[in-house]
């Protein structure tokens, strides 16, 4: 009989869901909010044998009480078995989010070095070596923060909608900032790539989040697109935490 996992992940922008059966991710959601009747109804529709949540806001803490009722529950934090090594001054600083892509990039991607952007709230830049060891990375504003920005820290500028359609040379203000925002970004993670090339030579790169298909187009560089790579790696961190 299959095994239905729920993974949970809080960021700062969306509160999102996603359902494997056995290893096959079959649903991702939106979650309207941490409220506890979207969880019980989210144990009511796929009755799953395991859950693991990351977060990085204050969320609700009676869901946890009530996930853990329902089925084997684990939250992911800097004290979770992990299938690497987290060698950095503060590990308990690290945010959970960015756990679980370095340990997706670990377990669909062994033995080699890894980056891996993801793109939300922030672009985070996160490198794992052929050792499985995650030195870190760095963090910079999204793109919706980039929009936002320009919009309250002038008196003009309007606020500006993602969009991918848009000329190198805007030719009005909406696609200025797109231009400038969209291509600028896309000109910032080429530029990081390449550094960590510079230094370690051949390495995998994924680029993940919700604002990843704005980017794929726009980079010189190779890189392996999957919108749902921390989904992926919450799976393989429950699978590892989550013992009968």
């Amino acid at each position: 009989m299959p095994v239905n996992t729920l993974c949970i992940d809080f960021g700062n922008t969306r509160l999102k869901c996603a359902i494997f059966e056995d290893d096959n991710l079959r649903v991702t959601d939106i979650m309207p909010n941490d409220g506890v009747e979207i969880v019980r109804g989210l144990l009511d529709r796929y009755k799953p044998q395991k859950a693991i949540l990351s977060s990085v806001i204050n969320h609700n803490p009676e869901i946890e009480s009530l996930l853990a009722g329902h089925c084997l529950f684990h939250k992911l934090s800097h004290e979770t078995k992990l299938p690497l090594t987290v060698p950095v001054g503060k590990p308990e600083t690290m945010g959970a989010d960015r756990l679980a892509l370095a340990a997706a990039a670990v377990h669909f991607f062994p033995g080699k070095n890894n980056l891996v952007i993801g793109l939300g709230s922030a672009i985070t830049y996160n490198f794992i070596n052929q050792y499985a060891e995650f030195l870190g990375g760095s963090i910079s504003p999204g793109m919706e923060m980039r929009f936002r920005s320009l919009h309250e820290y002038t008196a003009k500028l309007p606020l500006i909608k993602k969009d991918w359609n848009f000329p190198l040379i805007g030719y009005d203000t909406r696609t200025n900032i797109l231009s400038g925002v969209v291509l600028g970004m896309a000109k910032e993670i080429d530029g990081v790539i390449d550094a960590y090339a510079e230094k370690y030579g051949n390495f995998n790169v994924v680029l993940t989040g919700g604002d990843n298909s704005y980017f794929a187009g726009h980079l010189k560089n190779r890189i392996f697109a999957d919108s749902e790579f921390l989904f992926k790696g919450l799976y393989a961190i429950s699978e590892s935490n989550n013992l009968p």
